[in-house]
């Protein structure tokens, strides 16, 4: 991967998860609830923080061992998202330096936004709660657009609402189908790799233009 690229950066772009705003507690804490709800004892947050970025899909095969395949998948799925909908902001913040960077963006002139594959009933108010709604120039959620990430339709519309071209944004995100959505829209892109890696992982094989290991290094690729 390089660091070096050729178009200039005019806006930023950014997953929510793990990415922005470290929200594995509260999906951990609804995680949690629910295996108690069915009597299993909770799991290590150690253990939950890698599926984070994965949404209910992957929280759920870790805590019940279900997929979307089996039979009893969307009532699991429907009472962890009410879980998560009653907790949603206990302790999820922006990761430490994010609105430092948040800040340096704003005196640049240069539109930052959201693209998430998170339902917009989680994604607005959780934005709202952590008083960003107002200062992000465009929010993309999973269901703003027809097809969610990988496919590049979420970060094509995130530029047209920030009036610039693909090339001229960059996106960050830590999970590969970030990555995937990004080169499929023809904008640079970083990992995150602060953000919920699996040991699994290989985000250096992803494509991406490089990785930073806290938000402060974003600002070095503009």
């Amino acid at each position: 991967m390089q660091k070096a690229h050729r178009t200039v950066i005019r806006s930023v772009l950014f997953d929510l998860d793990g990415t922005l705003v470290d929200t594995a507690p509260d999906l951990g804490y609804a995680l949690n609830l629910q295996r108690g709800v069915h009597g299993l004892s909770p799991l290590p947050f150690e253990v939950i923080r890698p599926q984070a970025s994965h949404g209910a899909r992957g929280l759920l095969q870790l805590g019940f061992g279900i997929t979307p395949e089996d039979s009893g998948f969307n009532p699991m799925r429907q009472e962890f998202l009410q879980l998560y909908s009653d907790n949603i902001c206990r302790h999820s913040r922006l990761f430490e330096g994010m609105n430092e960077v948040l800040k340096e963006l704003e005196s640049r002139k240069l539109p930052w936004g959201v693209v998430t594959n998170k339902p917009a009933r989680f994604t607005e108010p959780l934005l709202s709660l952590l008083d960003l709604a107002e200062r992000a120039t465009c929010i993309v959620s999973g269901d703003t657009c027809p097809e969610p990430k990988p496919h590049p339709g979420p970060l094509l519309y995130a530029s047209e609402q920030v009036g610039l071209p693909p090339a001229n944004c960059l996106y960050v995100g830590d999970a590969e189908r970030d990555i995937e959505s990004a080169r499929n829209a023809g904008m640079p892109c970083i990992v995150a790799h602060y953000g919920y890696l699996d040991t699994s992982d290989q985000p250096q094989n992803w494509g991406a233009l490089g990785l930073v290991s806290s938000p402060e290094e974003i600002l070095d690729y503009l």
